[in-house]
């Protein structure tokens, strides 16, 4: 009887390693069941890879033979044959000009201003990405300028020639292309920039520094000069005496001008020691507005510096120095991000 009950005892102790073993047969069996699904998916989207680049090969094939087809050369077998040596000299040339413009899929949508490569990678991957009506999963598959990429039913298109350049404007330089009087230009400073022409975003006066944006992106341009997007700048003022605080508020409070009521979205002090330096942050694009403000409260304005415009300061770029826009930059700018963009109610 106690023989009974110790191996009774015995097999209740061994029961959890018995079912463990069961378990891990079970778990075996569904990796090997995913290791199986990872396999099939992978070997039918190489298929569908492989499908769309034969078939995109045969479509250029058939268009270049289009564009040599001449009805007056079908009759006559002597020009045929040399017509035949002359396509297929073509299709070589045009294979290896191809394969110049030609770039990875990520890298065409960042170019055409959607996001940048990583976030690129991640729609191709989610299937959002369309290329010449397939859907393709594979960021560093090849496409050239003549492939129609689709990314939210809107066919997208490479900017390689769009320019945008940061200066931060001296003292004495005007923002129009040409002057009669021959004064200096701000594109003097920018000449060996690009070989685009580019304009002014916004104006500075003559006497007035600091950022200037540059660019021959005429949406960005319109985008950022309309009222409705009310686009934030911040200015540093240097005045002939120290303002009291009564003007303070009354610069916050909004004044009337001869073209309309005007109100900062910040004033303050930028030195504690010293009243006459003013920091203020405006959103409003009218003509000589900081300076029409102080003006019209008594105050003679002896500098006047924009430090920051939309996103951009001039920090690292020295007085009538320039630099490129960095994608990211460029980026903020066209989707006008929340931090730096008032928007009206």
């Amino acid at each position: 009887m106690i023989e009974k009950i110790k191996n009774l005892e015995m097999k209740h102790t061994f029961d959890k390693f018995i079912n463990k073993e069961k378990n891990s047969k079970k778990k075996e069996a569904i990796r090997q069941e995913k290791r199986k699904w990872k396999e099939e998916k992978k070997k039918k989207y190489e298929e569908r890879n492989t499908n769309h680049e034969v078939r995109s090969a045969k479509h250029a094939i058939k268009k270049s033979e289009s564009e040599f087809r001449n009805p007056k050369f079908e009759t006559d077998t002597k020009a045929q044959g040399s017509r035949l040596k002359t396509q297929s000299n073509f299709r070589s040339s045009s294979a290896s000009s191809q394969a110049l413009t030609e770039m990875p899929l990520n890298k065409f949508i960042a170019h055409a201003g959607i996001c940048g490569r990583r976030e690129a990678a991640a729609l191709v991957k989610e299937g959002k990405i369309k290329v010449n009506n397939e859907i393709i999963y594979e960021p560093g598959f090849k496409v050239s300028a003549k492939d129609k990429v689709i990314f939210n039913n809107k066919q997208l298109h490479t900017k390689k020639d769009l320019v945008y350049i940061l200066l931060n404007k001296p003292k004495d330089y005007i923002t129009t292309a040409k002057d009669t009087h021959g004064r200096k230009t701000v594109f003097d400073l920018i000449k060996q920039a690009s070989t685009e022409r580019v304009y002014s975003v916004g104006r500075l006066d003559r006497n007035t520094t600091g950022v200037l944006l540059l660019t021959n992106d005429g949406e960005l341009t319109q985008k950022l000069t309309h009222p409705s997007f009310e686009v934030k700048k911040i200015y540093e003022v240097r005045l002939d005496k120290p303002v009291n605080k009564k003007d303070m508020e009354a610069i916050l409070s909004g004044i009337q001008l001869e073209d309309g009521f005007i109100a900062a979205d910040a004033v303050n002090y930028a030195d504690a020691k010293d009243k006459s330096l003013i920091g203020i942050e405006i959103h409003s694009g009218r003509n000589r507005i900081v300076r029409r403000i102080f003006e019209h409260l008594g105050y003679d304005v002896k500098n006047l510096d924009r430090v920051l415009f939309a996103n951009l300061t001039k920090k690292n770029v020295d007085r009538g120095k320039w630099r490129f826009l960095k994608e990211k930059e460029v980026r903020l700018l066209k989707y006008m991000n929340q931090s730096f963009v008032k928007r009206s109610e």
